[in-house]
């Protein structure tokens, strides 16, 4: 698989393509928080902070998937739920990590979840997980994330398992760009 890496000066030339692996991820999933519209908004977001990093993943000529995410402020934390007191250090947060369905199961989204935090500065990361979806749970279990408590960022949407790793600072592979 080709790995190709973006920053914040690339985001408005990847938009369309995050956009569109994201409603080929969601196709057909009638949760009106997968919409097209409402992930948008979190794309711009995320992608407007200056230290924003993305990585995709290609192969036959197709995108695979892509993982992004920004540094955390210092004492920042995700919205609905406290940052736990023994967590000391800078914190990146990975916010997507998305596969097409044909590429599930292959091992490419740890793959590209490597690749992105393979240059990545701080001494943890933390992501979020719908907790309606205990299998993607397991499976950064399985990738040495620990779980340090669930968060509801707003009331419209799913209840999340907010979930850390410690990071080591060594690179796992060439990356594009």
């Amino acid at each position: 698989m080709d790995l190709k890496r973006y920053t914040h000066a690339d985001a408005r030339d990847v938009r369309s393509l995050l956009l569109d692996i994201h409603d080929e991820a969601y196709a057909g999933d009638p949760d009106p928080f997968h919409l097209r519209e409402r992930f948008s908004y979190f794309v711009d977001l995320w992608s407007s902070r200056e230290d924003w990093q993305c990585v995709s993943g290609w192969e036959e000529g197709g995108p695979v998937g892509y993982a992004y995410g920004s540094m955390f402020k210092p004492g920042g934390w995700w919205k609905g739920h406290r940052r736990p007191s023994g967590l000391r250090g800078s914190v990146f947060a990975l916010s997507e990590l998305m596969v097409i369905p044909r590429w599930r199961g292959t091992g490419r989204a740890q793959q590209i979840h490597d690749a992105l935090l393979g240059s990545v500065s701080a001494d943890m990361v933390t992501l979020t997980v719908d907790t309606e979806h205990p299998r993607v749970q397991a499976l950064y279990e399985r990738w040495n994330y620990s779980k340090a408590g669930e968060a509801k960022p707003s009331d419209d949407s799913p209840l999340y398992a907010v979930m850390v790793r410690k990071l080591v600072s060594e690179p796992c592979c060439r990356v594009e760009g």
